[in-house]
């Protein structure tokens, strides 16, 4: 997607050979008029899967969920990382790993918003090691739901999660994969190389 790539080049910021910060634009402030874009790409990506929920992870794939569930006209839910006092029972739950927060948290999903009669789209800022969409997938799996596939904002091709959902039978469809931030550098993947 030519213009997340044109604002990842103006906006992003690489901090290391591993990690690329857009909180000026996607997880901390966001830039909605490029959300509505996203939401819009993605829902044409997967227009003919006949997605009823939109899943996704608090709280950076919230905006990007949000975006795609109202173009699709369904419902976006989002995996809370800690418990709250209305949500203790009948939940699904998986344990993701983050990379960037080098921490595990529990996901938790209730029960009353997912199930059996669901086909599911997965959305997410960031794909890496790919651990935040097996939770979510996870989830679906536990609801006895259809996975319509996973979304991903930006994917970086460097490292193995993109590859590891897609050899299990994924469909992922990422707007933006970064080949490589070494040297401060960003480098895009082209689409094609990708798949």
């Amino acid at each position: 997607m030519e213009k997340l790539q044109e604002k990842i080049m103006a906006d992003g910021k690489v901090l290391s050979d591993s990690v690329l910060k857009v909180d000026s634009f996607l997880n901390h402030q966001i830039d909605p008029v490029l959300m509505q874009a996203i939401g819009e790409e993605f829902a044409s990506r997967f227009s003919g899967e006949g997605i009823t929920k939109i899943l996704t992870l608090e709280s950076s794939g919230i905006a990007p969920a949000m975006m795609t569930g109202l173009v699709l006209g369904v419902p976006a839910v989002f995996a809370r990382k800690r418990k709250s006092l209305t949500l203790v029972d009948r939940l699904y739950t998986a344990s993701v790993h983050s990379f960037t927060k080098n921490e595990t948290n529990d996901i938790s999903v209730s029960r009353d918003f997912i199930d059996e009669t669901d086909v599911v789209l997965v959305i997410d800022d960031f794909l890496a090691n790919g651990q935040a969409a097996l939770g979510l997938i996870d989830i679906v799996e536990q609801a006895g739901a259809a996975l319509g596939g996973v979304g991903i904002v930006i994917e970086k091709g460097f490292q193995e999660g993109g590859a590891m959902l897609r050899n299990r039978g994924v469909r992922v469809e990422s707007l933006a994969i970064i080949s490589s931030l070494a040297n401060g550098k960003v480098e895009f993947l082209e689409e094609e190389k990708a798949l």
